[in-house]
């Protein structure tokens, strides 16, 4: 495979961009970003450690979740989950951060990137509670870029088109701890099991 490792190289594949078009990215929050916040369920937040691997973590709850305290300021809470902590790991070695927001049945997408702490401090945690609980930690992000991107992949993928959709992809963690640690159907069955009581009682 021939690899491009120039500016020059890519842009002669890729072309330039339109004149005027950089005039979509904003270093604040403006009114169609918070709109898009508000109604936002979803996103992923891009990461990476001091040596440049990344990690991209799923965060996610109803409509709503996210805070924006200020126009430059955006709150995330995270939620009891497996407690490997790759990404908040790596806001403590390196703070830049990447955001895509989705919103189901929405072709477009917010891109934020910027900078982002971790906080436990007791009084945010509850402001940020859902279903009787507080959240874990409140990611920070301090938002230096902010855009609109085009819906392009989406439709091409089809992704907000049920009647397209193949038959659901089943995911056995069971099944793969099973694998590698030589278990049995049992094994991979009880732990499928503990999984979903966990999805039940610690969302």
């Amino acid at each position: 495979m021939s690899v491009i490792s120039t500016v020059e190289e890519l842009r002669a594949v890729v072309g330039e961009p339109p004149p005027g078009l950089e005039a979509k990215v904003d270093d604040h929050l403006n009114a169609f970003a918070l709109r898009f916040i508000e109604e936002c369920p979803f996103l992923v937040l891009s990461t990476s450690d001091k040596n440049g691997r990344v990690d991209a973590s799923p965060k996610g709850d109803a409509p709503g979740f996210l805070t924006v305290l200020d126009e430059k300021t955006l709150l995330i809470p995270d939620r009891p989950g497996n407690r490997l902590a790759y990404g908040h790991l790596n806001v403590i070695e390196n703070p830049q951060v990447g955001l895509l927001l989705v919103i189901p049945n929405t072709s477009e997408t917010l891109r934020i990137n910027g900078t982002a702490e971790l906080s436990a401090d007791p009084g945010l945690l509850q402001s940020l509670a859902a279903r009787g609980k507080p959240a874990v930690l409140a990611i920070r992000v301090t938002v230096e870029e902010c855009f609109f991107h085009c819906g392009k992949a989406f439709i091409r993928s089809g992704l907000w088109k049920p009647d397209e959709w193949a038959e659901r992809h089943r995911i056995s963690f069971g099944e793969m701890y099973a694998a590698k640690e030589g278990g049995d159907k049992a094994m991979a069955d009880g732990l499928d099991a503990l999984i979903e009581q966990d999805y039940q009682e610690n969302l």
